[in-house]
């Protein structure tokens, strides 16, 4: 009987792994974290922008799938902490300076709002290998509705989206009464690979 037992019950984790991975390689699949990167840039403005630098900052994708499934739906998730100021041309301390500022309560609030997510709410087909996504965005415990393109080339969806940070509760950093600031529109690039 103890024999029987265990036949079924491998006989059955067999049938549930076997149907698992058949409906993980037809439906949902995970984002390569590792191979897949979201980058936003910062622009600078204000009357004296000729001193001032632009931001380039690597997000680092947290978790996330996309679904081929119908419906077509994408997630993703982004710790706000794993932010990285990359500025190449800023030296070591000044770097540091920005990375701080941006994951301080006056700008992201990482303590408070630990995480940025997109779930989508609508992929259209828009062409051969290339969407349109419609999705909520949210950022600094806020979210918004953001709609953009993507195409797909050689199994890597591409793509960039403009937002607004005052959209998302952050006021753009102004220093010396605004002369030097930050732009309240940042551009978010992404290359993510399934």
């Amino acid at each position: 009987m103890p024999h029987r037992l265990a036949s079924w019950v491998s006989l059955v984790g067999v049938v549930a792994a076997v149907a698992g991975s058949a409906q993980a390689a037809a439906g949902t699949k995970p984002i390569d974290v590792e191979q897949s990167t979201l980058t936003v840039f910062a622009y600078k403005s204000g009357l004296f922008s000729a001193f001032a630098d632009n931001h380039i900052i690597k997000a680092p994708i947290a978790g996330g799938s996309i679904s081929d499934d119908s419906p077509l739906k994408v997630d993703l998730t982004v710790r706000a902490a794993d932010l990285r100021v990359l500025d190449p041309d800023l030296s070591a301390n000044k770097r540091a300076e920005v990375q701080a500022r941006m994951i301080s309560a006056d700008v992201l609030d990482v303590m408070k709002f630990p995480e940025i997510a997109f779930t989508s709410t609508s992929v259209e087909p828009a062409g051969a290998n290339r969407w349109t996504i419609t999705g909520r965005l949210t950022i600094h415990g806020q979210a918004r509705t953001i709609t953009f393109a993507v195409s797909r080339v050689n199994g890597r969806y591409h793509g960039d989206v403009l937002i607004k940070q005052r959209d998302f509760g952050i006021e753009p950093i102004r220093i010396a009464a605004g002369a030097v600031k930050v732009k309240d529109e940042l551009k978010v690039e992404f290359d993510i690979k399934d």
